[in-house]
């Protein structure tokens, strides 16, 4: 089964009607045809990205983004440092270079945290991902690009689970065949959840089956069991949603922030007085009533500081997410790096024009300023709301106001602004 949205990016409607009404309310894979434009993405901009990490590598600047090689489903590590470290594949050449230097016909290519060295695909995606956002909803962990790019005969980690849900955006050249299976469906036919990797060619015919063409989009949910295939090179890039779950949210961040505030122990404190020599004769049992009282306390305090310490992780996840364009927040982030380095070398004066850079939303909120992710002091009578939706919807000239100026330029550190164009420029 397929369809096509129309629009780019999809409307409203497509993700508030049609989505759910083709995927049984976001439970079953379907596949959209024709949706992702050229313009947007394609497979030369997920390579372009794959030679700024090659670029960080040969500088030695460390980065979040990664490549990982495979040879049929054996991941080959020490091949990382060969395609990075090679010199560049000639125009059209990537897949006989690919296969020079992996020493193979046929390769798997993974790159992840593609968003944060391609402001390409960060940008044309990020229409896509503004738009579902939009009309679905936010990831509270955001989203992520990941790049598949090769001839491989199967996805290297074979037949296995998506724990979120995803979608599978497709360039070519070649078509991908791309198969799904529901959990409880796999369960029955493999007697387990485990991935399914050498001979399952059994299992395909048990599947539902996609072809992927040029500028599809699959809409994969959580919990579905998958694998991709394809005989000719092509690439393709999945765009998961990071819904975590509210319980693994508490756990990393808001519980243990708590606890580290309460249970501090200062030497010169009372809390931080060393406890007592334990008499061998008297067991463990006064040593646990204390750790046990000290414990009770703790939670019992957390307890009750517990909503608004979840207030304030809300409000700051909530920012992040939502001004770096829904990405995932990533600490080192090539292309925010380079930007921001950028920006920092431009000369600033009134008159000046100057723009939020896409997908990126400038925010502030009280004191505090969002943009790209990153936070900065704000005084909200300089970054007054008309001044912040002028810059978040298209260049703006700077005012002769050193405040402002001055403002601008610490948002700039973020490497959410870019100038468009100088004052001599538009006289």
């Amino acid at each position: 089964m397929s369809s096509s949205t129309g629009d780019w990016p999809p409307p409203r409607a497509f993700w508030t009607d049609t989505l759910p009404e083709k995927t049984a309310g976001m439970t079953s894979p379907y596949l959209f045809k024709g949706v992702v434009p050229a313009s947007a993405a394609s497979a030369a901009a997920v390579l372009d990205g794959f030679a700024a990490i090659r670029r960080a590598h040969a500088t030695g600047v460390e980065i979040t983004a990664n490549a990982r090689v495979y040879v049929g489903e054996e991941e080959r590590p020490e091949l990382v440092d060969t395609v990075l470290a090679a010199d560049g594949w000639p125009e059209g050449g990537f897949p006989a270079w690919m296969q020079e230097q992996v020493g193979a016909e046929r390769f798997s290519l993974v790159v992840n945290t593609l968003e944060s060295v391609s402001p390409p695909l960060a940008e044309g995606l990020g229409e896509f991902l503004g738009a579902l956002i939009d009309g679905w909803g936010v990831p509270a962990g955001g989203a992520e690009l990941v790049a598949f790019v090769g001839n491989y005969s199967g996805t290297a980690f074979g037949v296995h689970e998506g724990y979120e849900n995803a979608f599978l955006t497709h360039y070519g050249p070649g078509t991908k065949d791309f198969y799904c299976w529901p959990a409880e469906e796999y369960r029955k036919l493999t007697g387990g959840d485990a991935p399914l990797c050498g001979d399952y060619t059994w299992l395909l015919e048990h599947g539902e089956h996609f072809a992927l063409e040029p500028g599809d989009a699959l809409f994969l949910p959580e919990r579905v069991f998958h694998v991709g295939r394809q005989s000719e090179f092509s690439v393709s890039v999945a765009i998961p949603l990071y819904t975590l779950p509210d319980a693994a949210i508490a756990r990393a961040w808001i519980a243990p922030d708590l606890l580290a505030a309460l249970l501090a122990s200062d030497p010169d404190t009372d809390a931080g007085q060393p406890s007592p020599m334990q008499p061998l004769t008297a067991g463990p049992d006064d040593l646990a009533r204390r750790l046990a009282a000290v414990s009770a306390a703790a939670l019992t305090v957390a307890a009750q500081q517990a909503p608004a310490a979840a207030e304030q992780h809300a409000h700051q996840r909530w920012h992040t997410v939502l001004s770096n364009g829904g990405w995932q927040q990533t600490e080192n982030d090539l292309a925010r790096d380079e930007a921001a380095t950028a920006f920092a070398s431009a000369a600033l004066a009134p008159g000046t024009n100057v723009t939020v850079r896409a997908p990126y939303r400038l925010m502030v909120t009280g004191d505090q300023a969002f943009l790209r992710g990153l936070e900065a002091p704000a005084d909200p009578a300089v970054l007054t709301p008309d001044l912040v939706h002028r810059l978040n919807t298209g260049p703006t000239p700077l005012p002769d106001d050193p405040q402002v100026i001055a403002a601008i330029r610490t948002l700039g550190a973020t490497g959410g602004i870019t100038v468009t164009t100088k004052p001599e420029e538009t006289e």
